[in-house]
């Protein structure tokens, strides 16, 4: 008999749906970090994102049969949940997007930096920040294409299947929202590279 870390979504959800609630919890663990990173990129709350969480698992319990495995995998089932639940959250409380201060395990790259220096790690940690407060100030559909498909590395084909639409929409809205970010972006690249040059000129003052 498979140990349940071996068994596949849909092993453990047949059994959870048989009462067996270790296999939720071993579904819970293996899916919980990518949806509470998705929710938290596309809000920046982390009490909205944990809401969210909770409430796509929720979902899962109440109504697992929603899930159909050929149309596509659990992960992209919760996703979309959490999607969707998220949207009307925000549409119903129009101000609540929060952009917290980020953390070592809630930065846009979700890793931890690898620098030469001091200067060098606020350099790059400036620069993050700059990034995820342009992603979080994208609107709706194309904030969402850039989380899926730049930060959590999803393919065109699973965000479409998240999203409910077509491949090419998924890409014509990313090729916009980086154009966006771009233009978001570029002031402060300008102004870090303005404020270099003024240091570099007081070296010879």
């Amino acid at each position: 008999m498979k140990a349940q870390n071996e068994l596949s979504d849909s092993e453990l959800l047949q059994l959870m749906a048989a009462g067996d609630e270790e296999a939720f919890a071993s579904l819970y663990r293996r899916q919980q970090a990518t949806i509470y990173r998705f929710a938290l990129q596309m809000c920046g709350s982390r009490e909205l994102a944990e809401d969210v969480t909770q409430e796509a698992f929720m979902v899962l319990i109440r109504d697992s049969q929603r899930f159909d495995p050929a149309r596509g995998s659990l992960n992209s089932f919760l996703l979309g949940v959490a999607r969707n639940h998220l949207l009307r959250r925000l549409r119903r409380e129009r101000n609540y997007v929060a952009i917290e201060p980020s953390s070592d395990n809630d930065s846009v790259q979700n890793q931890p930096l690898t620098t030469d220096g001091p200067l060098d790690a606020v350099s790059r940690k400036d620069t993050i920040e700059s990034l995820r407060k342009a992603i979080l100030s994208l609107p709706e559909r194309y904030r969402e294409v850039v989380v899926l498909c730049d930060l959590q590395e999803m393919s065109y084909v699973e965000t479409a299947e998240i999203l409910g639409c077509a491949v090419g929409t998924v890409r014509s809205r990313l090729h916009r929202a980086r154009g966006l970010l771009i233009d978001k972006l570029r002031p402060a690249r300008e102004e870090d590279e303005t404020s270099a040059a003024v240091k570099s000129a007081r070296c010879f003052a």
